[in-house]
């Protein structure tokens, strides 16, 4: 994958990212904006780490800087509609269980981490974006790229069009840095157990949206993603789903969501790295019009650290590398 370079014998790390610590160049007429997120993001950890799990919650930051508000023509309800609101509660129980859990504190409708770090719209900016910009994927023509144009329901962001500086200021600040943490987080967990496990956890809304091609009616309680199995092994996948089916959820792979940027590259099964994409359905623990948390929050909280510690009882020797160190390489 461009930009990125292999450890040879642990997860994919980004090649040129700022430090997690430093915060980038910091060159922006908005830098002082990202202070409002005080920090950006949080590693909760365990005293020791006893399980190779990573916990991840990308989207449920809920900070939302007053000048960023300003520049929008939503309200503070409405801009709130692609948020995986209260994941990092829900998950909230993982470090006592022995794995971290890194969340961000910016919220998802400012700064996207799981897409490529430039996949960006260039009708969302008045100056021309750089050639390595991605500007034809997917994501990017449902305008949910890095930076996004739309919240869930495809409405639009922003009053006027944002500057190419305003987007690689917050990517160069924002993205790299919390790619770099969870990187690093990946790194040391296989250097401590010879495989690490990425659980990227998000949410999804108990009915599918305009843009979404599941129109059946109510969703499942869990989507489990692993790329089709491409991310993860089959076992831990088969485990994920078993646990959760005795819990009392009703579990799907793969449809709606098959796994984002995350699960896609840091996904190496063959050299010991899984990922993992949990989807939790929102009327399992929330209101979703108000975005307000219900009484389910408690209940789910309970399971979902019931889960990582039942997952975490697996045989680990279907987590183990199956090709000798450097036989793969990034895309």
């Amino acid at each position: 994958m461009a930009g990125h370079t292999p450890k040879a014998n642990g997860p994919m790390v980004p090649a040129s990212s700022p430090s997690a610590h430093t915060g980038g160049d910091g060159a922006s007429d908005n830098a002082d904006a990202h202070r409002d997120f005080n920090p950006p993001f949080t590693v909760s950890a365990p005293q020791t780490q006893t399980v190779p799990f990573v916990l991840n919650s990308p989207h449920s930051g809920r900070i939302y800087p007053p000048a960023f508000l300003s520049a929008s023509r939503l309200d503070a309800l409405a801009i709130r509609r692609s948020e995986d609101s209260f994941v990092d509660e829900v998950f909230g129980g993982s470090p006592r269980l022995g794995a971290p859990l890194l969340q961000a504190n910016f919220p998802r409708a400012y700064l996207d981490t799981n897409r490529e770090p430039y996949e960006l719209d260039p009708t969302m900016f008045h100056d021309a974006l750089p050639p390595h910009a991605n500007t034809r994927s997917v994501r990017v023509a449902g305008g949910l790229g890095t930076i996004a144009r739309v919240v869930a329901d495809s409405t639009e962001i922003y009053r006027s069009p944002l500057s190419y500086a305003e987007a690689d200021h917050r990517i160069r600040t924002l993205y790299m840095p919390y790619h770099q943490t969870l990187s690093d987080l990946l790194e040391d967990t296989f250097r401590r157990f010879g495989c690490a496990v990425l659980l990227d956890c998000h949410s999804m809304p108990s009915m599918a949206g305009p843009m979404e091609d599941d129109l059946s009616g109510t969703r499942a309680d869990i989507v489990l993603g692993d790329r089709y199995g491409i991310s993860a092994s089959p076992a831990l996948t088969d485990a994920a789903e078993r646990i959760l089916r005795d819990l009392g959820y009703s579990v799907v792979r793969n449809t709606p969501y098959a796994g984002g940027f995350n699960t896609e590259h840091y996904g190496r099964p063959a050299q010991g790295l899984h990922a993992l994409q949990i989807e939790l359905n929102r009327a399992l623990y929330m209101d979703e019009v108000r975005v307000t948390r219900s009484d389910g929050l408690k209940r789910l909280r309970h399971d979902m650290s019931e889960f990582v510690a039942r997952l975490a009882l697996m045989d680990r020797a279907f987590l183990a590398p199956t090709a000798p160190p450097g036989a793969l390489s990034a895309e």
